[in-house]
């Protein structure tokens, strides 16, 4: 495939297209941009060489036209010498001269015709390449979000962490076995508490009552 063709066929390419049939949308937008890359490469140094080309012809056409003029000047020399032989072979090298120019002159309409042609590819090119390297950043920010979320859903739903989620509740419930066996010691140990203090106070009463009563007997 020449350069041409392939330079036409990426300009013409649709990479939404690519990318939707694309299994790796992250590769396949990767290949693109380095074939418009490379292409791109290729079709400036085409670019150049052309330029340099133009410019040899555009040397050439002015060397041509000198030398018809200097052959134009030969023929005015000898026709005025009397030397009609030898102006008429003058002419005649002029003419094949201005047919050497005319070639050249149509082969510099080509390859301005070129020029201007691959002037509009490769802007097309640029900028598609442009709109490709603005896709890969959405691409390759898209796909890590995907893996994040796809590695989050893994690992919510593996059996490593449902074991652990299932040890917590284990551990959990001991706990509250154990703080309910601490509340359950607390509440007796302030019920038997309870009646020592209601053995106490009955026993101070006891003898307040017999103070009284001791008192009220040396009263009399």
């Amino acid at each position: 495939m020449s350069i041409f063709s392939r330079l036409s066929d990426i300009i013409n390419s649709n990479i939404s297209a690519l990318l939707d049939k694309a299994e790796n949308p992250e590769k396949m937008i990767r290949m693109v941009i380095q074939e418009m890359e490379e292409t791109l490469v290729e079709v400036r140094s085409c670019t150049a060489k052309i330029i340099a080309d133009k410019k040899s012809l555009t040397r050439r056409a002015e060397q041509l036209k000198n030398q018809a003029s200097d052959w134009e000047a030969k023929a005015e020399l000898a026709l005025s010498k009397g030397r009609e032989d030898l102006a008429k072979a003058a002419l005649l090298e002029k003419s094949n001269i201005n047919t050497g120019i005319e070639v050249t002159e149509k082969d510099l309409a080509k390859l301005d015709e070129t020029l201007d042609k691959l002037s509009v590819e490769i802007e097309q090119l640029q900028a598609k390449l442009n709109d490709a390297r603005a896709r890969q950043k959405t691409i390759v920010m898209r796909t890590k979000a995907t893996r994040s979320r796809v590695d989050v859903n893994r690992h919510l739903n593996s059996y490593t962490i449902d074991n652990a989620m299932g040890k917590f509740e284990y551990y959990e419930k001991k706990i509250d076995q154990m703080e309910g066996q601490m509340d359950s010691a607390s509440i007796e140990q302030r019920g038997l508490q309870s009646e020592f203090d209601e053995l106490e106070k009955s026993d101070s009463i006891d003898k307040e009552l017999q103070a009284m009563k001791d008192k009220l007997n040396k009263d009399q």
